[in-house]
């Protein structure tokens, strides 16, 4: 995309045949605490803490101003999604970084602690949102839809929750590749030398380090193992058909990265600039490496704006912006509790690539594990 954004290893994996549908710098003041409903807000687990949605709106626009990191606005519809909560709210939102890592993301809330520029919230990687728990940089809170979401998909006490999710895809143009793949097993082929790539480093972004993954289970791997991929990307680039450079807008129009890994919403939102440029981009969920991954929200235990950080988190859990990750592609957490009252869009929910089967989750140890065995053999068995 323009702005891949780069993600930081570790999101919750979906392995085999599934359906996802179904389971900066800078010296500044220490940020103001907009008064005592402000104050109030940084310990609210609930909008009933501050005396209801009301109460919350009000706070929010006291501050008025949100602080978001890392959101690009061709990434899963966050554009749309930030304009229309500053027109709904009048709550102006700054996005620091729009194509930083889930590591600067945590970075940022470290570093910035107690200036009124460091990030209210932040959308991560699973692992990220893991460690961040452990590390108690998030804050507990449950939106009203809390009930909406999975168990699997939220921390039990509101730390962090899983906001969207899509499958790892391939991503092709057709008028710079003879044949494109629509396996992971494909990829292996010197009619592809020097067009494969990722979507960043797979030891920093999440995406690619989901497709490493993917093609682990394409190989014989699978969520307790992920060497075969990482082996297989060792094939790739001795071959010369893996190239080492994060793939954009501009390096799929130049030609010089025609095959992208990345999740099925990013490669989709492509095909619109591609195409008007002459290129014939197609997007292939592959049929030997189904894996899939949600993103997750967390507040900031240190916002500077804790009611908008708040708030936020109620409009994208709302119906509204449950449809808006929709509307960018990427399939919302709530997507069976909104398939069954009725309040999903069936017309955007049905450009969904179909997918049937019966989800799997990794647990918190594979995650770890993946994300351990990445950072141990990927230089030596790619980069080497």
């Amino acid at each position: 995309m323009g702005n891949l954004r780069i993600r930081i290893v570790g999101t919750v994996a979906v392995a085999g045949a599934l359906a996802l549908a179904l389971a900066g710098c800078s010296s500044g003041k220490a940020a103001s605490t907009g008064g005592s409903s402000a104050k109030s807000a940084k310990t609210a687990t609930s909008a009933a803490d501050l005396g209801g949605m009301d109460a919350l709106v009000a706070a929010a626009k006291k501050e008025g101003q949100l602080n978001v990191i890392a959101l690009p606005r061709n990434w899963a519809n966050y554009g749309q999604l930030m304009d229309n909560f500053t027109t709904k709210y009048g709550i102006k939102i700054t996005d620091d970084n729009p194509d930083g890592s889930s590591a600067d993301e945590v970075a940022a809330i470290k570093s910035l602690k107690g200036q009124n520029r460091a990030p209210d919230v932040v959308d991560v990687g699973q692992s990220f949102a893991l460690s961040g728990a452990k590390e108690s940089i998030y804050a507990d809170y449950k939106v009203a839809t809390w009930s909406a979401i999975p168990d699997s998909l939220k921390d039990a006490q509101g730390n962090w929750i899983n906001d969207y999710g899509g499958y790892i895809s391939i991503g092709c143009d057709g008028s710079k590749v003879s044949t494109c793949p629509t396996t992971l097993a494909q990829l292996n082929n010197p009619e592809y030398k020097g067009k494969v790539a990722l979507n960043g480093d797979p030891l920093k972004a999440n995406a690619a380090f989901s497709a490493v993954w993917a093609t682990a289970l394409a190989n014989g791997g699978s969520l307790d193992n992920i060497q075969p991929g990482i082996d297989f990307f060792g094939s790739l680039k001795k071959a010369g058909i893996y190239k080492p450079v994060q793939a954009t807008a501009a390096t799929i129009e130049s030609g010089e990265t025609p095959i992208v890994l990345d999740w099925d919403y990013l490669n989709a939102a492509k095909a619109t600039d591609i195409n008007a440029k002459g290129g014939k981009w197609s997007v292939a969920v592959p049929t030997d490496g189904h894996l899939a991954a949600y993103y997750a929200q967390a507040i900031s235990k240190y916002a500077p704006h804790p009611a908008a950080a708040r708030l936020w988190e109620e409009y994208l859990y709302s119906v509204e912006g449950q449809n808006g990750f929709l509307k960018g592609g990427a399939r919302p957490a709530a997507e069976v509790a909104m398939t069954t009252d009725g309040s999903i869009d069936k017309a955007l929910l049905a450009t969904l690539p179909a997918v049937s089967g019966t989800p799997t989750f990794p647990t918190d140890a594979q995650t770890t594990a993946a994300k351990n065995a990445l950072t141990q053999k990927w230089a030596s068995t790619v980069s080497g």
